[in-house]
């Protein structure tokens, strides 16, 4: 029962060949919102007392931060497909631009316009636990590319800057980031590790899964490394969610631990593909599954799977992510666990 609604949750996430993705054109509607706008690189963000300045809580400038990461990374995914569609770090801006377009990244609390129309619309609100959540998985990866030298040797030290509410529940440097989260920085820091990345620099001109299977099974430690240290931290910021909300942000954070173990690729067209059975609003009371009149009926069953996914774990007490996990332990694996993904979605 759970595998099933896994399944039925990641029919969409099966990788595409290089081959398909040759043939696609990208347009501006596949980038996240406003990625034209967001800053190319490290150094066209101010420069103040020496150091390279981040508002994090400006959504724009943190799309500018993934926007360094794919930028940077561009030349070891180029066998991947043209345009850099093929570079695995997509899932996190595309990720980050759905909760911008959903209003996830507004406040919830209704005590202040950030993020609103009527207000700032580009404000990230610390208030938000998408926003929240997300912090651990663009500042967090970006401070430990940083610390793995990844963008070479920069001219100025990196400063995130804090939010105006729970400063002590994020950190701001490299240096802050590596004393008081060692574990999590040295997993995004392996990953972005000049030894690890540029292993696609001797198949640069042929497609090999078995590397990009290493540098996913890497990302994805990292990734889940990112939500399981942040979720207790904002478990009370669900409070201001709706319950139909936060069941499914907690849905979400389960379901990520399931679809990480295939190390399924998180390419340009695989996460839009994804992204288009996920609610395209916030959830909000008289919200009640399977028959949600303003989302599609796939929209209504992945997030009934997700939810089925969820419970079935607890009532395991976690056993079926382990059980899970363990078959996807291997490469055959979780080729298999693909292969049953696709299986789904021709059926």
């Amino acid at each position: 029962f759970g595998i099933h609604a896994l399944l039925t949750v990641t029919v969409t996430l099966s990788p595409v060949t290089a081959a398909a993705w040759s043939e696609n054109i990208v347009t501006g509607e596949d980038y996240p919102p406003l990625w034209d706008l967001a800053p190319e690189s490290l150094l066209d963000f101010p420069v103040k007392d020496n150091k390279i300045v981040i508002n994090a809580w400006n959504y724009q400038e943190r799309l500018g931060v993934y926007k360094s990461l794919l930028n940077s990374s561009a030349k070891y995914f180029s066998a991947f497909g043209p345009q850099n569609i093929g570079n695995i770090l997509w899932g996190l801006p595309l990720q980050h631009g759905w909760q911008f377009h959903t209003g996830r990244l507004a406040d919830p609390s209704g005590v202040t316009f950030c993020g609103c129309e009527n207000g700032d619309l580009l404000c990230q609100s610390v208030r938000s636990w998408w926003s929240c959540m997300n912090y651990y998985l663009s500042v967090i990866p970006f401070l430990g590319a940083v610390k793995a030298g990844f963008f070479g040797q920069l001219p100025y030290e990196v400063e995130i800057l804090p939010p105006e509410e729970r400063k002590n529940d994020f950190c701001y440097s490299v240096a802050d980031c590596w004393s008081r989260m060692p574990r999590l920085m040295d997993d995004w820091k392996a990953f972005f590790e000049v030894n690890n990345v540029t292993f696609f620099v001797s198949y640069s001109a042929t497609f090999s899964s078995f590397n990009l299977d290493d540098a996913l099974g890497l990302m994805w430690k990292a990734h889940v490394a990112s939500i399981a240290y942040a979720l207790p931290k904002f478990q009370d910021s669900l409070n201001y969610l709706s319950d139909p909300e936060k069941n499914f942000g907690e849905d979400w954070s389960n379901a990520v631990d399931f679809i990480a173990a295939t190390h399924f690729s998180t390419d340009l067209w695989t996460v839009n593909n994804f992204q288009a059975f996920l609610p395209q609003r916030m959830l909000v009371e008289g919200d009640v599954l399977p028959s949600i009149n303003d989302f599609s009926p796939q929209q209504n069953k992945v997030l009934v799977s997700m939810r089925a996914l969820h419970k079935a774990n607890k009532l395991t007490g976690g056993l079926l992510l382990k059980l899970w996990q363990k078959a996807m332990s291997t490469e055959a694996g979780r080729k298999m666990g693909r292969k049953l993904i696709e299986s789904l979605s021709s059926s």
